[in-house]
């Protein structure tokens, strides 16, 4: 009998000690940190951190990634290229003071991204001072042994992101637009007094679709705070945008049709010329000030399995898919808008797994994966990376 109890002890303690082993390997869903905790040096820590070695910096509390990264490399969308440097770290979302961290990795900073572009992704140029997104949440993160093994990759390219867009409110006010093209003057002015033509009066011009290369004129000069170097998205006309569930207008989208760049500037007007084209650009389309976003980066994985998807009840309040533009069966790489922003704490990086509500009770189906690659307050720019099946306007998401 003593045997037998014994046995069923240690049996009980072996699997003690299985579970707690397994705990360690399994991504905390829950948004709760490790709770395997050991003793590393003088602190305590769920990771096993190598000696310090290099340029390395201790972790103190109420660090982030975030931070550090912009404190090192003065730009907070970096953070991953600090977690590859420092792989025993197996969730990024959770730090602990004491361990040590190397910060000896060289960027390109920031500033660099501001000389002269050109070609289809072009360069960015001077920021114009939108506010700073937030930091990552407290979320889950994808399964450890995968972040551990496989390096971060560009979620999208420069172009989805610079020749996409942004959802904001209707109300959006622009300080800048295109007045005028050196081409309005290559033509005399064409004038029929007689004939079946006499209605037909007004200037021609030579070319009415602007893309790379062309020479504009802008309203606004350096009276208006114009300075050569300085760069702009050039605003196309803007297209309602309508919730998918509650069918209430939620804003408007306001394409990206190209980027401007000031060659020269005067009292009121100034010269530009078009260096990135993504669309035709014509007269009138308004001026925002280029913001430089580095392309994120992340860990690519399995998507969420089809049978455990989340529940139906989640589903009902979550983020859906709210605009795409000229596009109606949507699928791999295409680049869609979801309906929350920084104010509902997304950032660039964060991957949502796609389900749709199925009918009769049954459980949602998985239909793939977004990533997110910019974010505007009330919503963010994504790129579907996987799919199984066609994603459609009001397809909902769950963070993975």
């Amino acid at each position: 009998m003593r045997l037998r109890l014994a046995g069923v002890v240690l049996s009980i303690a072996l699997l003690g000690a299985a579970a707690a082993s397994a705990a360690a390997r399994r991504p905390h869903r829950d948004g709760r940190p490790p709770r395997d905790l050991h003793l590393v040096g003088d602190h305590w820590t769920a990771w096993n951190p190598p000696p310090p070695a290099g340029e390395t910096y201790v972790i103190v509390r109420g660090d982030t990634l975030w931070d550090l990264a912009k404190r090192f490399y003065g730009n907070p969308y970096l953070w991953p290229q600090l977690w590859e440097k420092n792989q025993y770290i197996l969730d990024a979302h959770w730090i602990y003071p004491g361990d040590p961290l190397v910060t000896g990795i060289q960027v390109a900073p920031v500033q660099n991204l501001a000389q002269a572009g050109g070609g289809a992704s072009g360069q960015p140029g001077t920021p114009g001072g939108a506010e700073e997104p937030m930091p990552p949440p407290q979320v889950p993160g994808v399964e450890s042994a995968v972040k551990a093994a496989a390096p971060p990759l560009p979620l999208g390219s420069e172009s989805d992101i610079y020749c996409s867009g942004y959802v904001a409110e209707p109300s959006e006010q622009f300080p800048y637009a295109i007045a005028g093209s050196e081409y309005d003057n290559l033509v005399p002015k064409i004038h029929f007094n007689e004939g079946p033509l006499n209605q037909i009066t007004g200037p021609a011009v030579a070319k009415v679709d602007l893309s790379a290369g062309d020479i504009v004129y802008l309203t606004g000069g350096s009276m208006q705070g114009l300075t050569p170097g300085l760069q702009f998205n050039v605003i196309g006309p803007e297209i309602p945008v309508v919730h998918p569930v509650t069918q209430e207008l939620y804003g408007q989208f306001y394409p990206y049709n190209g980027r401007v760049r000031v060659l020269s500037v005067q009292e009121t007007t100034a010269i530009g010329e078009i260096v990135v084209s993504c669309d035709a650009i014509h007269l009138g389309d308004r001026l925002r000030p280029f913001e430089p976003e580095p392309v994120p980066l992340g860990r690519t994985n399995a998507m969420r399995p089809v049978n455990l998807p989340v529940s139906a009840e989640k589903l009902r309040d979550a983020p859906v898919i709210l605009f795409a533009h000229n596009v109606i069966s949507l699928g791999q790489d295409h680049v869609v808008f979801i309906d929350r922003g920084s104010d509902q704490n997304v950032t660039p990086g964060d991957i949502f797994t796609i389900y749709r509500p199925s009918d009769r009770g049954m459980p949602p189906l998985v239909l793939g994966e977004v990533a997110v690659l910019s974010v505007q307050k009330r919503s963010a720019l994504v790129k579907i990376t996987q799919s199984r099946f066609p994603v459609f306007i009001g397809d909902r998401l769950d963070p993975k």
